[in-house]
């Protein structure tokens, strides 16, 4: 009987869908079974790591020898430490080692998160935090702010009639210009929460074409953008016009951030499309996923407000609104999708996700 076939694969199968890494380990500390994230990163094959003992696979195996034994007696339901997962000839891989207890007493369930991955949950619950904070701040703003500012435009264009002396209409003038433009503001914070979400087949390339023939007719001089698509990459379900404005808030920040470059003439931004498969983020796994990639080569977001791009009204740049990104990352996610920020400076890359399957 292979080892696919085996009572326990049969038994442990939904773990091949998790993106952590999992095994499950007899009282005796040999692996009963191992999913197939964890086949990946020791790059050996189910076969081969069932049956052997798992402290072979970790840098501190006294450790877990003593979890094994606490998670067996009772003494605990879970326990955590940090560890090292060794991988042959490479580096071994820093996890955050949970070993927990399972419904049999003779089985334990060790589960391997690579710190860099738990460092992007982490990241990804706060952009989704962060998101609801940005609704909740969105719905005060138009209870707090849009019917006070009513009354003042309205109390401003009253008083402008009854005033003859054109100095003192400059000042009713300066109220209502004011008011319009803060009144413009919160149109732009609510815009997402208003309309309506129209579903349709959308096509990502002609997406970024759209975004692209929009910027290079702001920017004729001085700025390339690039393409690098992935032609088999499906039409999905979608707003179009929710993700042309996405893609066209970060490329147009991208290209905001160029300014220098584009005045030496050798700004570049790369539209890029890839597939991914079996990937995860906000705790959710998605068999097909979209990356589409917006690349430059500017001097890269400044270290006082990289954890807070996506905050609104948060902008690196003199006179900026400090809402493109936030607009974009509210569109992405009402498509069940995210933009992450990868920034060293000569290249920052915005990547927006979005599940296909």
């Amino acid at each position: 009987m292979s080892t696919a076939d085996s009572p326990a694969a049969a038994r442990f199968q939904a773990f091949d869908l998790l993106a952590t890494l999992v095994a499950v380990v007899r009282g005796d500390g040999t692996v009963l079974f191992a999913n197939a994230a964890l086949e990946d990163a020791l790059g050996s094959s189910r076969r081969a790591i069932e049956g052997a003992p798992f402290a072979g696979f970790v840098t501190e195996p006294q450790l877990l020898a003593s979890a094994l034994e606490g998670a067996g007696s009772n003494a605990f339901a879970a326990l955590r430490y940090e560890a090292g997962l060794l991988r042959g000839p490479h580096e071994p891989l820093p996890v955050h080692v949970i070993v927990a207890q399972t419904d049999s007493p003779d089985t334990v369930i060790v589960e391997l998160l690579p710190l860099e991955q738990q460092a992007r949950q982490e990241r990804e619950e706060r952009l989704l935090d962060q998101a609801q904070t940005n609704k909740e701040l969105f719905r005060n703003l138009a209870h707090e702010v849009k019917n006070p500012l009513g009354g003042i435009r309205g109390a401003a264009q009253l008083l402008e009639m009854e005033i003859d002396a054109p100095e003192l209409r400059e000042y009713t003038g300066v109220i209502i210009h004011e008011a319009d433009r803060l009144q413009t503001l919160v149109d732009r914070l609510l815009a997402p929460h208003r309309k309506p979400h129209v579903v349709g087949d959308v096509n990502i390339h002609e997406v970024c074409e759209r975004v692209r023939a929009l910027v290079q007719a702001e920017y004729p001089r001085g700025l390339t953008v690039l393409r690098d698509y992935d032609a088999s990459i499906p039409e999905f379900r979608g707003d179009r016009e929710q993700l042309i404005q996405a893609l066209l808030n970060v490329v147009r920040n991208a290209a905001q951030a160029l300014n220098q470059r584009i005045a030496q003439g050798d700004a570049e931004i790369v539209l890029r499309t890839r597939i991914a498969r079996q990937v995860t983020w906000a705790r959710q796994r998605h068999r097909l996923a979209l990356e589409l990639h917006v690349i430059d080569n500017g001097p890269g977001v400044p270290d006082s407000i990289r954890d807070r791009i996506f905050y609104p009204l948060v902008s690196g740049r003199e006179g900026g609104s400090g809402l493109g990104l936030t607009l974009a990352q509210t569109f992405l996610q009402q498509h069940d999708g995210l933009i992450e920020c990868d920034s060293v400076p000569g290249r920052t890359d915005f990547k927006l996700l979005i599940p296909l399957q």
